[in-house]
């Protein structure tokens, strides 16, 4: 499995038409999120993702840069796809997506709003807990802080 990670004025047109695809799979296909899951701050983002030896991207997270989600460098529209998960490959993305920031963004903290089904993944990163639920998308979420 490849990981690749691009600002989006990198990606071609195969890579974001799949990262398209897995993201309306889950987030709209699985979780029926009724908001836009295409907003602009994609043209300003990192995208990491994984492929399979088809090109399917089957693991995705968006890197904001500071001040764009939040004060702090965010990571967004994280996703497994069905057929890849109990793998490993969220929290491997994640480290990768922590290491990113910190090396190549040169930022120490990182902010999210968390699925609170997956909480505990994000606290075994090193993730704290910042807020109580609230509801994002009609989905229970908790802010969380990487330090």
């Amino acid at each position: 499995m490849e990981w690749i990670i691009k600002h989006f004025s990198d990606l071609n047109i195969e890579e974001l038409y799949e990262i398209v695809k897995s993201r309306n799979e889950v987030f709209i296909g699985e979780q029926e999120v009724k908001e836009q899951d295409l907003d602009d701050r994609d043209k300003d983002c990192y995208h990491l993702f994984a492929t399979d030896n088809n090109g399917r991207v089957v693991a995705y997270c968006r890197i904001l840069k500071a001040g764009v989600a939040y004060k702090d460098p965010s990571i967004g529209r994280v996703l497994v796809t069905k057929s890849h998960r109990k793998m490993g490959l969220a929290n491997r993305m994640m480290v990768k997506a922590i290491e990113f920031i910190k090396n190549e963004l040169d930022e120490d903290n990182i902010t999210l709003s968390a699925q609170e089904y997956v909480v505990e993944l994000y606290e075994g990163l090193g993730f704290k807990r910042k807020s109580e639920v609230y509801m994002e998308a009609g989905i229970p979420h908790i802010k969380m802080r990487y330090e």
